[in-house]
C-alpha cells in the first residue's frame, strides 16, 4: 500500500535534547517518553519517504516552501548541542509530485532551495528522537506561509495526492509548539486565551474533528502566539478522506509553551472513493461532480451514501463550474438552507449547471469537460470598516435593505478591498453614493 501512511504533531523546543537541557528536560518528561514512543509507532508504519513541516525554515509570505536541493543538513550546535551534524537525501520524484499537484490546485508553492539547505530546529529536535525509526529514509523539508488556512489545507491535499501519484509509502510530520503564551513568564508573554486555544485544538485533534480546527477565532489564534497551527492544517489536509486513528499521546506546558505530541494512523492508506477518477477528489467535489452528472446525464439526483466530518455540519456552499479553465456556472447560499452541507452542495451544483442566468444550461456534452469546487462559507460577520477586509483571507457581503452582493475571496484579479466592495455594489444594484452595511466570511476551498 502507498500514499500517506501516517502522520504526526512534534514540539520542537531545543532543550529536549539533553545536550541542550542538561536538566532541564527532565520537566518536560512527559514528551520525551511520548517522543520515544512516536519514533516506534513511525518506524513500524515504514515510510519510504518523510515529509516535514517546519515553521522555523526558510519561508516565503504568500507561498508554500519546498526544498529543491539534492539534500539538507544541520545541527544544533548553536544550542549547545555537541553531536555530528544530520544528513538527508532528499525525494526528488516526491518533490516533482508535490509541485504537479499544488500547479493543479492554483497553490502558491516556491523553493526554499536549491543547491543546498541547512535544517532548522522545527526539524532538527524532533528528528533527534525519530531518526532511530526511520534511518536512512529521505526527507523532504516545507515550510508554511501566511495565506489563509484554506490555502495550507488545500496543501496538504495536493501532498496527498502527490503521495499517491509517485505510490511510495509517505510520513508527514508536523512540526509546531502551540501556545507560547501559558504563563506570566512566558516567552511571549501572558495571554489567558492561550491556555483556551490549547485546550480547544488538543480537544479537537483527539476527535480529528477538521471543522473545528478550521473554525478557530481569528482573534483567538492571534492571542495564543503559537507557531504550528498551519503545520497542523496541512497535515489535516493531508489525512482528509482518509481512515485514520488519531491519539494523543501527550501535552504540556511547564514553560509556558504548549508541547504537544500526537500521531494518526492511516488504516487506509489506499484512500476512499470508486476507482481511480475519484481516489483523490475531496468528497464534497465529488459529490457536487456525481451531482451534475447524474442530474444532467440521467436526470436523476444522487444521495451520499456516507456522510463524511465535512458534509455533516450547516453552512453556506458555492459550487462553481470551469471549462477550460473559464467559468461555466456558480451558484450558492449565503448562509445554510438545508438540513446539511452536503444537501446545500447537492442543491447548489444543480443551480451552477442549470440556473445560472449567466451561461445556458450545461449540456451531456460538457460533462466530460468540466472541473469543480466547493466553497463552503463561515458564518457573515459584520465589520466596522474597510481596514477589518483582506480580500485574499475574506469574502465580502454588501448589504443595504433587501439588497445584497456577496464575493467570494482569493479571486484571481481581484486583488483590493475597494474592487470587492464595487463589485458587490454591481451586483446588488447598489450604487456608489448609497451607504451600505459590510460583512466579511472565511471559506473552506475543495478542488
Amino acid at each position: 500500500m502507498a500514499g500517506i501512511v501516517f502522520g504526526c504533531i512534534v514540539p520542537h523546543p531545543p532543550l529536549l535534547v539533553p545536550d541542550v537541557g542538561r536538566g532541564q528536560e527532565r520537566e518536560i518528561i512527559a514528551t520525551t517518553r511520548a517522543m520515544e514512543k512516536l519514533s516506534q509507532e513511525l518506524g513500524a508504519h515504514r515510510p519510504e519517504t518523510m515529509l516535514v513541516i517546519s515553521p522555523h525554515g526558510l519561508s516565503h509570505h504568500s507561498a508554500m516552501g519546498l526544498l529543491t536541493a539534492p539534500s539538507s543538513s544541520g545541527n544544533l550546535r548553536r544550542w549547545g548541542e555537541r553531536g555530528p551534524d544530520c544528513y538527508f537525501d532528499n525525494d526528488p520524484d516526491l518533490v516533482a509530485a508535490i509541485k504537479e499537484a499544488a500547479r493543479g490546485l492554483n497553490i502558491p508553492l516556491s523553493s526554499i532551495g536549491e543547491h543546498a539547505y541547512e535544517l532548522d530546529h522545527g526539524v532538527l529536535v524532533p528528528m533527534h528522537f525519530l531518526i532511530q525509526g526511520v534511518k536512512d529514509v529521505p526527507m523532504v523539508p516545507l515550510t508554511f506561509c501566511w495565506l489563509p488556512l484554506s490555502i495550507h489545507f488545500a496543501f496538504g491535499q495536493a501532498i496527498r495526492q502527490a503521495a499517491d501519484d509517485v505510490g511510495k509509502r509517505v510520513a508527514l510530520i508536523a512540526s509546531g509548539d502551540l501556545s507560547h503564551r501559558l504563563l506570566p513568564d512566558a516567552p511571549a508573554g501572558y495571554d489567558r486565551m492561550g491556555k483556551v486555544f490549547d485546550e480547544k485544538l488538543v480537544s479537537a485533534l483527539a476527535r480529528l474533528d477538521t471543522k473545528e480546527v478550521l473554525s478557530l477565532d481569528p482573534d483567538l489564534i492571534e492571542r495564543a502566539g503559537e507557531c504550528g497551527l498551519r503545520s497542523i492544517v496541512i497535515l489535516l489536509g493531508a489525512l482528509d478522506g482518509l481512515s485514520v486513528k488519531p491519539e494523543v499521546l501527550s501535552y504540556e506546558g511547564p514553560f509556558g509553551v504548549g508541547y504537544l505530541v500526537a500521531s494518526f494512523s492511516v488504516v487506509n492508506p489506499e484512500g476512499v472513493g470508486k476507482g481511480g477518477e475519484y481516489k483523490r477528489m475531496h468528497p464534497l467535489v465529488h459529490l457536487a461532480k456525481e451531482t451534475v452528472e447524474g442530474y444532467v446525464g440521467k436526470g436523476s439526483i444522487p444521495k451520499p451514501a456516507e456522510l463524511t466530518p465535512e458534509m455533516k455540519g450547516k453552512a453556506g456552499v458555492f459550487v462553481s463550474l470551469k471549462k477550460h479553465g473559464e467559468l461555466r456556472g456558480c451558484i450558492g447560499t449565503f448562509e445554510p438552507t438545508k438540513a446539511n452541507i452536503a444537501e446545500e452542495t447537492i442543491t447548489n451544483a444543480i443551480s451552477s449547471a442549470t440556473r445560472d442566468p449567466r451561461f445556458p444550461p450545461v449540456t451531456p456534452q460538457e460533462l466530460g469537460e468540466l472541473e469543480y469546487s466547493v466553497d463552503v462559507l463561515s458564518p457573515p460577520e459584520p465589520v466596522e470598516g474597510r481596514d477589518q477586509l483582506d480580500p485574499r483571507r475574506y469574502g465580502v457581503i454588501v448589504e443595504r435593505g433587501w439588497r445584497r452582493g456577496l464575493l467570494l475571496p482569493d479571486l484571481e484579479g481581484v486583488d483590493s478591498v475597494e474592487q470587492q466592495v464595487e463589485i458587490c455594489r454591481l451586483k446588488a444594484g447598489i450604487s456608489p453614493d448609497e451607504a451600505v452595511k459590510l460583512y466579511r466570511f472565511e471559506v473552506r476551498r475543495y478542488r
